[in-house]
C-alpha cells in the first residue's frame, strides 16, 4: 500500500497523499456496515465510528467500506444534540441484505426499549454470520435479542447495573471498548473511533490502520507540532536525547543541521544517535530528516499558495531541481502536478 521511499514513521502521515499504486487484487473485498440510529443517539459516538471508515476509504483507490445509515423507525432521526440525520433506509428494508457489520447506536437519552422487528432483525443477521455491535448503550438491544450471551461487552457505566441484573449471560468488561469474535461494543463517544480502528485491523495491514489513526488522533498528544508522529509524541519511553534531536530537526527545517551537529548538540556520538533513530524511528537520522522536510513541503503545497521556489527554500532545499527530484522520489509526482491534483 505504500511506496518504499518512505522508511521512517512519517510514512503513516503521508500514506493518504501518495499516488495509489497498490495492486487492487491484494485489497480485501468491500465491507458493508450498517449503523442503526435510535432516537437521541450519541452523535459524537456515531461520527467517530463513521469517520474511521470514511477516512480509510479516502486512502485507497477503491472504497473499502460501504456505510449504510439506517433509521430504526423513521427516515429522519434526531440525535442527542437535536441534529436531524437523514437515513439511507429504515430497519424494515434491511431484511435479506448482506452485511458484514451492524451497529446499534445508543446514547445517554436513548430509551432502552426494543421491538419485535429489531429483535428479529438482529437474530437474523446473527444467524447469517454478521458481526453485531453497540455504541454507548446500544449493546442493550443485542442482549435483549439474546445474541450477546457468552460474549464480552462494553457499555456505558449508567447501564452496567441494568445489564448485570437483566442479562446474566452477558460478560461485562471494564474496558472502554471490546472486540470479542463477532461482537464489538464501546462504552461511549470517546471510544467509538478506537473500536472501529481495531475492527479495521482485522482485515488490513496494521501500518495502513496506523495511518488512518495518524490523521484522526492527531490531537491526542499534549503538544502538537507542525509535523508530528503519534507513535513518537505518545511514547513515554522515548530517550531524552532522541527527543532533543527530533526537536532540533523540527526547529531547523529551512536550514538543516548536519547529523554530526545534531549529535554534538545532544551530547552523544553519531553512532549512538543512529542507533536511537533506527530503534525508535525506523530510519537513520539523515533519512528521517529528509522525509521530515519533504513532508513539510507537501503540507505547504496543499495548504498555501506559496511558489514552488519559496516552498523549496522553506523546506531546506537550496536547489529547486533537487527539491523537485526529492519530491518526485517520495510521492511519484512532480510538486506542481501534486498541487493541481489536490486542489482539483
Amino acid at each position: 500500500m505504500m511506496r518504499a521511499s518512505f522508511k521512517s514513521l512519517l510514512k503513516r502521515k503521508n500514506m493518504a497523499h501518495l499516488n495509489a499504486g497498490e495492486d487492487s487484487r491484494l485489497q480485501p473485498p468491500q465491507r458493508r456496515v450498517a449503523f442503526v440510529l435510535l432516537d437521541n443517539f450519541s452523535l459524537m459516538a456515531f461520527a467517530g465510528a463513521v469517520d474511521a471508515l470514511v477516512t480509510a476509504n479516502l486512502m485507497t483507490r477503491e472504497p473499502l467500506v460501504e456505510v449504510l445509515v439506517v433509521g430504526a423507525s423513521r427516515d429522519l432521526v434526531v440525535s442527542d444534540l437535536d441534529t436531524a440525520i437523514s437515513t439511507d433506509c429504515q430497519l424494515s428494508a434491511l431484511q435479506g441484505q448482506q452485511l458484514d457489520l451492524l451497529i446499534m447506536c445508543g446514547g445517554f437519552r436513548v430509551r432502552l426499549q426494543s421491538s419485535p422487528l429489531l429483535r428479529s432483525t438482529l437474530r437474523g443477521f446473527d444467524a447469517a454470520g454478521t458481526t453485531l455491535g453497540g455504541l454507548w448503550n446500544g449493546s442493550f438491544f443485542l442482549a435483549d435479542a439474546g445474541v450477546l450471551d457468552g460474549h464480552d461487552c462494553a457499555i456505558h457505566p449508567d447501564s452496567r447495573a441494568m445489564l448485570l441484573e437483566s442479562f446474566p449471560g452477558v460478560s461485562l468488561s471494564r474496558h472502554s471498548y471490546v472486540l470479542d469474535r463477532k461482537r464489538i461494543s464501546c462504552a461511549g463517544a470517546n471510544s467509538s473511533l478506537s473500536m472501529m480502528l481495531d475492527w479495521l485491523r482485522r482485515d488490513h495491514d496494521p501500518s495502513f490502520v496506523d495511518a488512518v489513526e495518524e490523521i484522526l488522533n492527531c490531537d491526542k498528544a499534549q503538544e502538537v507540532m507542525d509535523v508530528s508522529v503519534l507513535s513518537l509524541d505518545r511514547d513515554p519511553t522515548l530517550p531524552q536525547t532522541l527527543k532533543l534531536a527530533l526537536e532540533l530537526m523540527h526547529n531547523n527545517i529551512d536550514e538543516p543541521l548536519s547529523v554530526d551537529e545534531i549529535a554534538r548538540w545532544v551530547n552523544i556520538s553519531r553512532r549512538q544517535l543512529e542507533r536511537l533513530f533506527c530503534r525508535y524511528v525506523d530510519a537513520s537520522p539523515s533519512r528521517y530528516y529528509i522525509e521530515l522536510r519533504v513532508t513539510y513541503a507537501r503540507q505547504l503545497l496543499q495548504q498555501t499558495n506559496k511558489s514552488i521556489a519559496d516552498i523549496a527554500v522553506a523546506s531546506g532545499f537550496t536547489s529547486i531541481t533537487h527539491f523537485r527530484h526529492c519530491f518526485r522520489q517520495f510521492f511519484d509526482v512532480a510538486p506542481a502536478k501534486f498541487r493541481r491534483q489536490r486542489q482539483s
